[in-house]
């Protein structure tokens, strides 16, 4: 029913509802009328002018509550999931959403709700698709296990064949003003302990390098107040120039060639050579063309020019940044999308941070400067080995599993329907 209509019948209600009111105190009536209208079309019809048309009636409208997914899991969660959907892989099982929650409960206490789970999984590009059979089977985004599989080789190939070279893993974070424990201590009356202030407070971005070798790399440590808690803001400060800045000392702050690995973020992947985006003018892509000696005429179209540019850009991405480390005798590897477990600097973040949480009772930014900048030069090359046989763990057990999980999926992957688009619907 339109909004012109139920306005309209609100109105007709109230003028019946004045009528009967009329005849209810009319003493002549021989009958008594007693009836119900809803507050809402009285309260509306109050506000109406004396020619009664001045205010028009408003159409209900059903409120909805917008669902809250908890889907805001941290790096380390979201690997819980990923590892999680792979043990149904592993034991020769088709893993659901149902499955994958109740699994989740009792590994982390997850409060999310199935939809929560479906909402995680599209994020880390797992999606269902059709088998012949009639299951719908979980599949993770083919080019995301490719790259695992690359990664994982690479690092191992380095292993076996007792590479010399240092690994020096880099990475930021940041860390909140009122960052603290999970549970402070106060009494039931709210009248002593440590009382956190609402909301987290201002950002520190910390990026710092290190490996198992050695520890942190000597004078590379970058802690800077960040001016708003938000992620926007985050991201709008540790950009693509205050990164390159900051890697190219760290780089040079290295005694010997090493492998550096970096993850994908936007700000470590600037092309070595800039190309013409979609939002280019016309003009500055002919420009672009011409310096590159490729032909065109005038008379071709925007599209036809910006195919011309598609043509020319090499199959594999050239980063800036991995360019500049071959120069100074450093190889780059880039870490697979959505696997910090790889990353021993993680483990390390989470042990700065639970220092400052600990120690952190004023709730100033400049002193949780201070617990940060200690809470790094804490860290010993002990820890940070320590932190690297875990990481180099887990990446040859995966590697091994890679090949098992490949010969079961197999099967599976065959019954898949060559025509099938991909659903985020359970079986």
């Amino acid at each position: 029913m339109s909004k012109d209509i139920h306005s309209q019948t609100k109105k007709v209600i109230f003028s019946v509802y004045n009528y009967l009111k009329v005849l209810g105190t009319d003493k002549n009536n021989p009958e008594f009328i007693n009836f119900y209208l809803s507050n809402e079309i009285c309260a509306e019809g109050k506000k109406l002018g004396d020619d009664g048309h001045s205010t028009s009636f408003k159409s209900p409208r059903k409120s909805y509550k917008r669902i809250k997914y908890a889907t805001n899991l941290d790096d380390f969660d979201n690997e819980v999931v990923r590892r999680t959907v792979h043990s149904f892989y592993d034991n020769h099982k088709f893993p659901t959403s149902s499955k994958i929650l109740a699994a989740m409960r009792e590994k982390t206490n997850y409060p999310g709700s199935k939809s929560s789970i479906k909402v995680l999984l599209k994020n880390l590009d797992f999606k269902y698709k059709n088998c012949n059979d009639g299951h719908k089977f979980l599949m993770e985004r083919n080019d995301i296990v490719a790259s695992r599989v690359k990664f994982l080789r690479k690092m191992n190939a380095f292993r076996c064949n007792n590479d010399s070279r240092p690994v020096v893993y880099l990475d930021e974070t940041w860390v909140n003003q009122n960052h603290t424990r999970g549970y402070i201590w106060q009494n039931s009356d709210n009248t002593e302990g440590l009382k956190v202030p609402i909301g987290k407070g201002g950002r520190l971005i910390v990026c710092h390098a290190g490996s198992p070798s050695f520890g942190f790399v000597k004078n590379s440590k970058l802690v800077f107040r960040c001016k708003s808690s938000s992620s926007e803001d985050y991201h709008s400060q540790m950009n693509a120039t205050v990164f390159e800045k900051w890697s190219i000392e760290m780089l040079g702050n290295l005694e010997e060639p090493c492998i550096i690995v970096m993850d994908n973020a936007s700000y470590h992947s600037m092309l070595a050579e800039d190309y013409p985006k979609t939002n280019t003018r016309k003009a500055d892509v002919q420009k672009w063309l011409q310096e590159k000696s490729i032909p065109f005429t005038p008379e071709e179209t925007l599209c036809e020019l910006r195919k011309k540019v598609k043509l020319s850009m090499p199959k594999r991405k050239k980063y800036k940044l991995d360019e500049i480390a071959l120069q100074m005798g450093h190889e780059v590897v880039r870490l697979t999308p959505y696997h910090c477990q790889y990353n021993p600097i993680e483990i390390i973040w989470a042990q700065v941070k639970g220092e400052v949480a600990e120690k952190n009772h004023s709730f100033k930014i400049a002193d949780v400067e201070v617990l940060v900048n200690n809470a790094l030069n804490a860290v010993t090359k002990e820890n940070w080995a320590k932190c690297g046989e875990h990481c180099a763990k887990i990446q040859d057990e995966d590697l091994v599993k890679e090949g098992i999980r490949d010969e079961i999926l197999e099967s599976i992957i065959l019954t898949i329907n060559p025509d099938d688009s991909s659903s985020d619907d359970d079986n």
